[in-house]
């Protein structure tokens, strides 16, 4: 059984039910989720502000590194050098729920991508597939392909670009030399293990072009972000706001020029994903030697969620009936971790867990007394929470910031009442975990890793092996997305080939036509993920 805070259960066949003999299943009682660590009270942590000097609010705001719209506010004890409290906070309201309403549905895939200017692609394809659920329309193979092929080279834009200009200078020379000098001289005395992979004789060396701007990895970062861009606009058109993306597929003409222009820069990333994992090994193994207390910096529970993504093209059927199918044959497999055991793979699972609240969000609550939950049940029967996305109904309400109260544009999704982490290493440990891969020559899970055979570039052929890791910080993420990038890459590679062959049986057709009905209640779920991980857009069409 999947569920431990929420009460459903799962009968003989697989069916979830929701338990007898609780009068309100999804009330209160039910959110504070089994095992949670205790918390201080904001009316005792507003006494310890007052009594101790040493007690301090200490606030970040602007967070830069996000555009500026995420700040944090904390509560820390400055004597025993522990964070109290600490609370996130969007600070920008942008509407998109609000918007779309009354709209013509495919709105939504123009208006979405306006979302994030790295992450546009991936919203405006989410939607297309909640439509594609709702209208019932099936992509054909080729439009599936292509469709997965531009997921991964938007990917292919996203890893480099967090990892050499937006992280990596966490761990540059520029940065550790003053807050760490004596980490900084142990990294010029040591060798690196990877320098006939990654061309750096020393850590230190390799710290040195981690610096912001002027470092040799920041500035080919730059450039392999550019690569990956070039690929994309010769399928989509333009980026952050692709023009190809539509329910049914791709409305991309796709020939073998066009593919093979596609493939000189795909396969850039056969040695640029070689590098990326072998310079997040020696970065991590290096600083865990320095100072085994580097293990704890960002540990926690490895509590962890993806919906999956890249669509088998011959299993892909568009049905919130068959997403349980289809989605266990994804080339990234979905599911939760739980304190680092998978739980499910079940896309339905995954749906019928997640709940969104308002309670400390500048929102209106819209479940209460005397309201009907519009939805009790799935398109296939399974219970829904009125906190369910389908169910909810943006209502905003701005008001002075409270921190026992409201204080943030964002609101709290959650799973199952737990509180889960989403990114590249998600689809990497479940992927590894569920071994649910596509038959292919070029990746393995094994149970405990995924094993990535990298073609040949101007570095020989090259396996990697991305292991779960035993503890879950900062450092394995990084090192996680950096592993991601050669997943990404030959998922891309695999889909290509099949494209090609399809090609050149003469098969061209990328998308399937389709009507918007006129009338009656239709609900469609897209099922995808960005290079920072999971990604849902739930859709009802009323008329």
């Amino acid at each position: 059984m999947c569920f431990k805070n929420l009460p459903i259960e799962f009968d003989e066949q697989g069916k979830p039910f929701l338990r007898t003999g609780v009068a309100n299943p999804y009330g209160p009682a039910a959110a504070i989720p089994r095992g949670a660590p205790a918390q201080l009270t904001a009316e005792r942590i507003e006494e310890l502000l007052k009594r101790n000097g040493y007690i301090k609010d200490l606030n970040f705001d602007p967070v830069t590194r996000v555009a500026g719209a995420l700040a944090f506010h904390t509560v820390a004890d400055f004597q025993g050098r522990k964070v109290l409290e600490a609370r996130s906070m969007a600070t920008l309201f942008r509407g998109y729920e609000v918007i779309m309403i009354g709209r013509d549905p495919r709105d939504a895939i123009f208006i979405t991508s306006r979302a994030c200017g790295v992450c546009g692609g991936v919203h405006s394809t989410t939607s297309a597939m909640a439509i594609e659920m709702a209208i019932g329309c099936v992509p054909p193979p080729l439009g599936v392909l292509i469709r997965n092929i531009a997921l991964a080279l938007e990917f292919l834009y996203d890893h480099p670009l967090h990892l050499h200009l937006l992280a990596g200078p966490d761990y540059s020379s520029a940065m550790v030399g003053p807050t760490n000098p004596s980490v900084l001289e142990r990294a010029r005395r040591s060798e690196a293990p990877h320098a006939e992979i990654h061309g750096f004789r020393t850590m230190g060396e390799l710290m040195d072009d981690l610096n912001p701007l002027s470092g040799k990895l920041y500035l080919e970062a730059l450039h392999m972000t550019r690569v990956a861009r070039e690929a994309y606009v010769l399928i989509c058109g333009k980026y952050p706001h692709p023009q190809t993306i539509v329910p049914g597929g791709m409305s991309s003409t796709i020939s073998l020029t066009v593919m093979n222009e596609m493939f000189t820069r795909l396969a850039q990333f056969f040695d640029y994903s070689k590098k990326l994992a072998a310079i997040w090994d020696d970065l991590t193994e290096f600083f865990y030697e320095a100072n085994p207390a580097y293990k704890q910096v960002g540990a926690r529970r490895a509590n962890l969620i993806d919906s999956g993504i890249f669509d088998h093209h011959e299993a892909y059927d568009a049905t919130y009936a068959g997403a349980a199918a289809w989605g266990e044959k994804r080339w990234a497999t979905p599911g939760v971790v739980m304190d680092g055991q998978l739980v499910t793979t079940d896309l339905h699972a995954l749906n019928i867990g997640v709940e969104e609240f308002v309670e400390h969000s500048y929102y209106e609550e819209w479940t209460g007394d005397g309201q009907r939950q519009h939805f009790p049940t799935d398109p296939v029967g399974n219970p829904l929470s009125p906190y369910h996305p389908w169910n909810k109904v943006t209502k905003p309400r701005p008001q002075g910031q409270s921190w026992k109260e409201k204080y943030t544009w964002d609101t709290a999704p959650r799973w199952d009442r737990q509180a889960m982490e989403a990114g590249a290493y998600a689809r990497l440990w479940n992927t590894a975990v569920a071994r649910k891969l596509p038959a292919n020559p070029f990746i393995e899970s094994t149970g405990t890793s995924l094993k990535l055979r990298l073609p040949q570039g101007a570095l020989p052929e090259l396996e990697l092996e991305w292991k779960v890791p035993s503890v879950w910080n900062a450092f394995e993420r990084n090192r996680a997305r950096a592993y991601c990038t050669g997943f990404t890459t030959l998922v891309a590679l695999n889909n290509w080939l099949a494209a090609m062959d399809r090609l050149k049986q003469g098969d061209t057709k990328t998308s399937t036509p389709f009507e918007i009905p006129k009338r009656g209640e239709q609900r469609g779920v897209g099922f995808w993920g960005a290079g920072r991980g999971y990604l849902t857009h739930h859709l009802t069409l009323d008329r």
